[in-house]
């Protein structure tokens, strides 16, 4: 999912440096992105970084880039909400 507008992206989908949002425009290899992402830390990042990023909505090239779990389609969360949905079909189909 695209930070800035809610956009859902490919299963699976890593952006890669210069990608982009395709419903917003909007850059996605971003620290807003980022699961290393921690606004209060040095430089805002859990990983210990080289240089300072200063537009977290900006491309990067970080290569410690990783998306974070709340972006990325079929979380945990979202496979929670599916195994219930399973089991829900499943006990329809053969009784409870």
């Amino acid at each position: 999912m695209c930070y800035a507008c809610g956009a859902l992206l490919p299963y699976g989908y890593k952006p890669g440096f210069n990608d982009t949002c395709e419903q917003c425009g909007k850059d996605l290899h971003v620290c807003q992105m980022c699961r290393f992402y921690t606004p209060g830390l040095h430089w805002d990042c859990a990983e210990n970084i080289d240089e300072q990023v200063f537009d977290k909505e900006k491309r990067n090239h970080c290569e410690w880039f990783s998306a974070a779990e709340k972006f990325v389609e079929n979380s945990s969360t979202d496979r929670t909400v599916s195994q219930s949905d399973a089991k829900r079909k499943f006990d329809a189909l053969f009784g409870d």
